[in-house]
């Protein structure tokens, strides 16, 4: 029989060669859909990683602003009703900057934050802080200025924020992360137990103290691999917590 063309033998041969025939039309408009179809489903994954303001993270970091304005106000009424020996939580700089390291690590779980974005939040977390703190006491009959630890937040605040972002990372940057809050912790415990433990007593400080070591322990033990970051983290620590003594202390002589 002639080959037309028409017969499933030329259908065949037509296929082979890769150039469909009149009869393929269908199939090549499917095609073409079903490709346009994956590209437009696709399309919203390319730019999944990236922030997106109005969603997470910013929806998180208005969260940390307003919990940190809020926070700062309570440390203030807080010094009326807290126990002696929890008493400098609410007149320390570690009690701060716990607050403003657990709002900015839950901020950071969210895959997106970047490490601007806790620098930014450490930063206005502390200013915020401050100002809380300030308004409260106002409203309790008080005075109390800012600035001291307003521009102590702006310069410290990024560098705490990033630490406790960073304890979410892995390697150097879990280590480094880890040196600064520990160091921050262990660095007051120092101070207090040294200089103001007659007018506060040691319970305070000898709790922020464990609590940094443990932090220390826990990073070492479970988080940190290979020499380097264990060296940076340990190492780091002792930096910090000496670096935060002789500026706490020199803060002390200005305030």
């Amino acid at each position: 029989m002639p080959d037309d063309g028409l017969t499933p033998r030329g259908a065949r041969r037509t296929y082979r060669r890769g150039v469909p025939d009149q009869t393929a039309l269908p199939h090549r408009s499917d095609s073409r859909s079903d490709a346009s179809a994956l590209r437009t489903r696709s399309t919203p994954g390319r730019h999944a990683g990236a922030p997106v303001p109005g969603g997470q993270p910013w929806a998180r970091g208005a969260v940390v602003l307003a919990a940190s304005f809020l926070l700062g106000g309570l440390t203030s009424f807080a010094q009326g009703f807290l126990p002696d020996a929890a008493a400098p939580f609410a007149n320390s700089a570690s009690g701060w900057t716990l607050l403003t390291a657990l709002l900015v690590a839950w901020a950071a779980r969210d895959a997106r934050t970047r490490t601007w974005h806790a620098a930014v939040l450490g930063a206005a977390s502390f200013v915020l802080l401050t100002l809380g703190y300030t308004v409260a006491a106002d409203l309790r009959g008080f005075f109390y200025d800012p600035t001291l630890f307003g521009v102590v937040g702006l310069v410290v605040g990024p560098f705490v924020g990033v630490a406790a972002a960073w304890l979410w990372r892995a390697g150097v940057r879990a280590a480094l992360g880890t040196a600064v809050l520990a160091g921050i912790g262990i660095g007051e415990s120092v101070y207090g137990l040294t200089t103001v433990v007659e007018t506060t007593g040691a319970t305070y400080w000898v709790v922020i103290g464990l609590a940094s070591l443990v932090l220390l322990a826990a990073m070492l033990t479970r988080r940190l691999r290979g020499p380097v970051p264990a060296a940076v983290a340990a190492g780091g620590t002792a930096v910090v917590a000496t670096a935060f003594v002789l500026a706490y202390r020199a803060l002390g002589t200005i305030g």
